[in-house]
Order: C-alpha cells, then structure tokens, then sequence
C-alpha cells in the first residue's frame, strides 16, 4: 500500500484494524497506553496523516485523518466484558510488530486479528479451576498456615473460584458473584473447623480468596495513573476496590452469622 493508494474505503479498513485490535487488547486487561500506542502504531504504519486515540475502561474512541487531508473518520467503540487474557495481549503485540516491519497487508492483518478475538482461552476451565485451588493452599502456607490448612484452602478456594466463574457468566453485576465466592468460601472454611479439625481459619480464607483478589487490575490502575492517564486509572482503581470490597464483605457476612 502506497500513499496515494489511501481512498475512503481503505481509511475505513484501517481504523477497522485499530479498532479491532484495541478493543481484543482492552478487553484482555492491557493498560491505557499499550492499547493507545498500539493502534497509533497500526494506523501510522498503514500511511494515515494524523492519528488520535482515546481509551478509556469502558470505551475506545479513534479519530484518524487520510494523507490528502479529504477525509477524516471518527469512531467510537463500547466495550461491556472484561478479562484477563494476557495471551491475547501477546498475539496482538505480535500482529502490531509485523504491520510495522510492513509484513502484513491491511486484509491479512484483520484476518490475523479476528482469529486471535475467536481463539478460546489458552488454558481450558478444568486446568485454571485445579491451578486456583493449588494457588489457594499455597498461598495459606505462604501466609503461615500449617499444613493441615492446605486441603481445606485448595478446596473452599477451587469451590469459590468456581461459583465466581459461573455465577459471573450468568450476571451482570460482577460484585454479586464476587460476594457469592468469598461468602462460599467463610463458610467452608468454617465447616471444616465445625468438623473436628483444628485448622487456622484466619489462614485458611485468606490464602482461599487470593484467586478472587484483582492484582492485575491493581496493576493497572497504578501504571495508568503513573503515566498521566488519570481517568483510566482512577476507573480501574476503583473497580479493583469495589472487587476488594465485595470479598470482604462476603467474609464479614458469614462471619457474623457464625460468630
């Protein structure tokens, strides 16, 4: 593709290849200016004059300008699911890579970036619920339980894990199925203390619900305010502070029925 080659049609094509690849990105986990650099990056390759891109939590603007200056396109992008899917991010930085060192035309990158947004997630259910019940005894231990915590951590916490995956699925406010883990996993805990064992209950919740903690939210947030975007990192901080919130209150709930 040459200069003179940039007609409407192709301009439309390019901010649907921006587009395309910000919202697998946005929608993965990756940070504000990952997701802003990558699709200035794509559009710039592609001979466009100027290139303006927004991303906020929730949504992508991309504002881009043709060389001859005739045409320039706006367009907004809404976003509603999130997850983390680092895997996804990779193959995007991959695709963007290429386009840059010019080894991809503006088709095959956005065949290229629909196989990526088709592609199932890289480890099947079975194996992330056994790797957060794992994680869940481990982090018990870390934490200073004993080795008796171990079982009940692995399983309150594969339970929990489990409730929170499906019951997210199924709705649309994530801080209820956040409340229904944590609170699943206060009264396992507790039903294996009821059961004769005498187990570190304190230890045992909190290695359990550390699958369930937003740390790369957490991360996020931080490296967006960091780096000037200040809308995007407060969204995220306080969406990981509603998710800390909603597990301690799933806690404090069973705790005072109990206690």
């Amino acid at each position: 593709m040459t200069m003179a080659s940039v007609t409407k049609a192709s301009v439309a094509d390019i901010m649907e290849v921006c587009l395309l690849a910000g919202k697998i990105m946005l929608k993965s986990g990756a940070e504000t200016y990952r997701i802003e650099d990558t699709m200035n990056r794509i559009a710039q390759t592609y001979t466009v004059r100027e290139v303006h891109s927004y991303v906020t939590n929730t949504g992508i603007f991309l504002s881009v300008d043709s060389l001859t200056g005739e045409q320039s396109l706006t367009k907004f992008l809404r976003i509603h699911e999130r997850q983390i899917n680092l895997n996804k991010i990779a193959d995007v930085n991959e695709i963007s890579r290429k386009i840059t060192l010019g080894q991809l035309t503006i088709e095959e990158a956005h065949i290229a970036l629909q196989n990526i947004e088709k592609a199932p997630l890289l480890y099947p259910f079975r194996l992330q619920l056994l790797a957060a019940a794992l994680a869940s005894g481990s982090f018990t231990l870390i934490f200073g339980g004993a080795f008796i915590d171990f079982l009940p951590s692995v399983i309150a916490g594969g339970v929990g894990f489990f409730l929170y995956s499906k019951f997210n699925r199924r709705s649309e406010v994530k801080f209820f199925a956040e409340v229904l883990a944590s609170f699943t996993i206060g009264a396992i805990a507790y039903l294996f203390f009821f059961l004769g064992l005498e187990i570190h209950i304190d230890k045992v919740i909190i290695g359990s619900v550390m699958p369930l903690v937003p740390g790369v939210l957490i991360t996020n947030a931080v490296r967006d305010l960091m780096a000037g975007d200040l809308l995007s990192g407060l969204a995220r901080g306080a969406e990981a502070f509603f998710t800390a919130f909603a597990i301690g209150a799933g806690i404090a709930i069973i705790l005072a029925l109990l206690m």
